[in-house]
């Protein structure tokens, strides 16, 4: 059901060449990237229009209108399993905790007497946020993008996710009743490449959604192509690709939580991938037994689970030690990182490239999904070895103020004009002479 890549006996390569090594799913966004430019100018050109037609040729539904009513929210709340709100509370409070410690206060420096630096931070004006609405429903991707968004204060949030069919073309109800619990009353029945071209260029029209200075939120490939092309445009989180797992484990692990946290990340998607790292080929052995069994008793068997488990994106890699080990996932970049070790909290400490990490038996992916408090929107495709997952810094701008007063000019502009002079930009030093009635010293 899962490949193996062996990798004992000889030395690891270093950095590209240990990356080509390990399984990977393609996910090609610049061939995406053709297919998405007529949808994205379709609703330049024709706002609401195009968003209507889009639903009805790719989600299957027939719109009188895109934005949601706020009745449907009220609605979707009152009618909601009080056990799942029960839930989404805490995955809210939790979040809430986590993410407005991460808020940035501003910053004085005082260079010299008279001359400061201030780094204040600002928030977004408005962001376009995006829950996928395809093999599954994800409540949880309207708190992880809402919550560091609203921690970050962002005056204006909305939300689009695709309209379903079974509900009338509204978005699922699940998704709605999170978004009433969030307090977000902009909502919009609006998937893929088209929702993405909707916050770019907003579409005219009492219904109609304002232009967003920024796009979050995880989706599909089409999804992905669009913020590529949007890129400029508007500000993005990252280009998701499919969702993936490695785990680093040792002789210690248990193979029953091994093998139940490749299954996790393998329902997501046929082209998810499950990785296990290990220097033990007799838990390697005990996880590929335990696979079979688990495998048989979950859903979404035959279009998600096998498909992913099977596929060249998944493996269990085999290595001489945990060390090796170490640098195996470092290269990987996982997504989302499993240390089930000895002294699991020790090697963390030394992961420099991961989306998130999980540590220890009792901290599984499922947990930071939805409940750790920890944002689940994270880099994926190799990315966490340059960026960090979704959090309140994403909403955030760093402004530098600059305030010097004559004296605190006066002592520098001599290394002013100097450095302007020695790249050949006689004018920069010229806009210093002219604030004195004397000549630069030296000049």
């Amino acid at each position: 059901m899962i490949s193996r890549i062996d990798l004992r006996g000889d030395t690891l390569p270093e950095g590209g060449d240990l990356r080509d090594l390990l399984p990977r799913a393609e996910f090609d966004v610049e061939a995406a990237l053709e297919k998405v430019r007529p949808l994205c100018e379709d609703v330049r050109h024709r706002g609401t229009a195009a968003l209507i037609e889009s639903a009805e040729k790719y989600d299957g539904v027939t719109l009188e209108r895109v934005r949601v009513p706020e009745k449907a929210l009220v609605d979707a709340l009152e009618a909601l399993d009080p056990a799942v709100r029960a839930a989404l509370e805490e995955s809210i409070r939790r979040a809430r905790l986590v993410h407005r410690a991460q808020r940035r206060s501003s910053h004085i420096t005082q260079v010299v007497p008279g001359g400061t630096v201030t780094e204040k931070w600002v928030p977004v004006g408005r962001v376009g946020l995006y829950a996928p609405g395809g093999r599954s429903v994800y409540p949880s991707s309207v708190i992880m993008n809402v919550v560091p968004a609203q921690e970050a204060g962002v005056e204006s949030i909305a939300l689009a996710s695709p309209a379903q069919r079974e509900f009338g073309g509204l978005p699922h109800p699940t998704i709605l009743a999170a978004c009433a619990l969030l307090g977000i009353d902009e909502v919009y029945a609006a998937g893929g490449a088209s929702a993405v071209a909707m916050f770019a260029y907003g579409t005219p029209g009492p219904d109609g959604c304002a232009p967003a200075n920024m796009v979050t939120g995880p989706g599909n490939i089409w999804v992905a192509a669009a913020k590529r092309y949007f890129t400029g445009r508007i500000g993005i989180d990252a280009e998701a690709g499919p969702t993936e797992i490695a785990i680093l484990a040792d002789a210690t692990a248990d193979p029953v939580h091994v093998a139940a946290d490749l299954i996790s990340q393998a329902e997501h998607d046929p082209l998810a991938a499950a990785v296990l790292v290990t220097d033990s080929a007799e838990l390697a052995d005990a996880v590929e037994k335990e696979l079979a069994p688990q495998v048989a008793a979950t859903r979404h068997i035959d279009d998600r689970v096998v498909p992913a488990l099977s596929g060249r994106q998944s493996a269990i890699v085999l290595v001489d030690s945990v060390e090796d080990g170490l640098r195996v996932v470092d290269a990987y970049g996982a997504e989302h990182l499993e240390i089930q070790t000895a002294d699991a909290a020790a090697l963390a400490a030394r992961v420099r490239n991961a989306g998130a990490i999980f540590i220890g038996p009792y901290a599984p992916v499922s947990l930071g999904d939805y409940c750790a408090g920890s944002n689940h929107v994270l880099p994926t495709g190799g990315c966490a070895c340059h960026s960090s997952g979704l959090s309140v810094q994403s909403f955030l701008r760093g402004i530098h103020i600059v305030d010097y007063s004559e004296e605190a000019l006066a002592e520098v502009a001599h290394h002013v004009v100097t450095l302007a002079e020695a790249e050949d930009l006689p004018a920069h030093g010229a806009a210093i002479k002219a604030r004195f009635a004397w000549k630069v010293p030296g000049k």
